[in-house]
């Protein structure tokens, strides 16, 4: 197990990387290199489009390599999921930028932000099914965690990196050194290979594949088995996704372009707070194997609904400290919390013959709202006059929405799936009967 959830965690900490690399990037560089304007809230909302483009092309990424994961093998679509961030992340950083190539240069960068969308929406099952169908019924939640904290791994590395090139003068970060956290994706792209390439295939798929029954079409099968749950699971991941991109890009934009505060401030934030949740995630992990997966879900989506308003209260004070408590807090109770045992608790939703493709299409669908939360807060700041109180109204209403979701649904059995032989036996009595 060790093993198994050390190669899952390692290359969807590269993933994670790649895409997390861009958001950072978003708020902070893009809105000048590919956006230019007079008004600072125009470049960061133009921004902030691209950023959210890439999660409309993961719906697609989740079907198809949830395709791939349920009748090929889950090894085999993270493969693939990995080359394809990697290699968009790397192009990025060789684009020109406006002012080389005028309006090329962000049509280019929106299609590598869906290439990268597209590849990120396998990755989020893949990862998590590969350490869960390995672990003892038990400790499901636990292991289920460990790919989990790659979330967080990603964003702590894509934000450490940022942190060290903006350190650089203005004009030298706006000319190359922001190029340099998208170039060294090479590096991590293939040290993710290597480490991929050494992962088993899952028993649980194993055995789906020997049953007679076995799905020719994962995603209509899951649509004819599971719709409630499937429609449950996307609205029980929004507020997670959602407050996520509103902490970890949205904030970042607003401290630094509307109440000016130095980049440093939420960027310091970030960093603690990723790797506090690097931390937390097992422990989450832990706790949800005692009291219940969807219990400690529901805690995370009721925290968040609470601390909306709170957390905006706390960066309109424009204090060093407590913005990076902000941060820190909500961003672990919060976002971390539910990310922690969402895999686990979402698998619990769906059978092995489909639940790729059941992961994959309810956290991906769920994204597209998230992916667009720093556009629609930037625009919902203007709405406010620059204040942020409809942004925190937004966020704990889809808080809201996910706390009922997640208590509407319903578990399969807890116990792995059968093989061949149970079936048979199964058969055999009620023939006799």
């Amino acid at each position: 197990m060790r093993k198994i959830a050390a190669a899952s965690f390692a290359g969807a900490v590269m993933e994670w990387y790649d895409f997390y690399v861009f958001g950072t990037a978003s708020a902070l560089v893009f809105g000048r290199l590919f956006f230019p304007s007079t008004d600072p809230l125009t470049a960061m909302t133009a921004s902030f489009a691209t950023f959210g483009v890439g999660f409309l092309a993961r719906p697609l990424g989740g079907v198809v390599f949830g395709h791939i994961g349920d009748k090929i093998g889950r090894k085999a679509s993270l493969l693939a999921t990995l080359i394809i961030v990697g290699l968009g992340t790397f192009l990025i950083g060789l684009l020109p930028v406006y002012e080389t190539a005028g309006f090329w240069a962000p049509v280019m960068l929106v299609v590598l932000r869906l290439l990268q969308g597209f590849g990120v929406g396998g990755e989020y099952g893949g990862a998590a099914l590969m350490t869960i169908e390995h672990a003892p019924m038990e400790k499901r939640g636990f292991w289920g965690s460990v790919p989990q904290s790659a979330a967080s791994g990603g964003i702590l590395l894509a934000t450490a990196v940022f942190a060290l090139v903006t350190l650089l003068p203005q004009e030298q970060l706006l000319s190359w050194g922001w190029r340099i956290p998208f170039l060294i994706s090479a590096i991590m792209l293939v040290i993710g290979l290597f480490i991929r390439l050494q992962i088993e295939e899952t028993p649980e798929f194993k055995r789906s594949q020997e049953r007679a029954d076995r799905p020719k079409v994962p995603l209509f099968s899951l649509v004819r088995q599971h719709p409630r749950n499937l429609v449950l699971a996307i609205g029980s991941r929004v507020a997670e996704n959602v407050s996520a991109n509103i902490i970890n890009t949205f904030a970042l934009g607003y401290l630094t372009s509307s109440l000016m505060v130095d980049r440093s401030v939420p960027l310091t934030g970030m960093i603690l707070a990723s790797g506090l949740g690097f931390i937390a995630c097992p422990i989450f992990g832990w706790l949800s194997d005692r009291v219940g997966h969807r219990v400690l879900y529901l805690c995370g989506a009721g925290f968040l609904m609470l601390a909306a308003f709170p957390f905006f209260m706390l960066l309109e004070t424009k204090s060093t400290a407590l913005i990076i408590l902000a941060i820190v807090v909500v961003l672990t109770f919060g976002a971390v919390l539910m990310f922690s045992v969402q895999a686990t608790f979402f698998s619990e939703l769906f059978e092995p013959g489909v639940r790729y493709t059941g992961l994959s299409m309810a956290a991906q669908l769920s994204a597209v709202v998230g992916g667009f939360t720093p556009l629609i807060a930037s625009r919902l700041l203007a709405a406010g006059n620059g204040t942020p109180w409809y942004v925190a109204a937004y966020m704990a209403a889809i808080a809201l929405l996910s706390l009922v979701c997640a208590a509407m649904t319903s578990a399969r059995e807890h116990q792995p799936d059968p093989g061949p032989a149970s079936i048979a036996a199964v058969g055999a009595g009620k023939a006799t009967e």
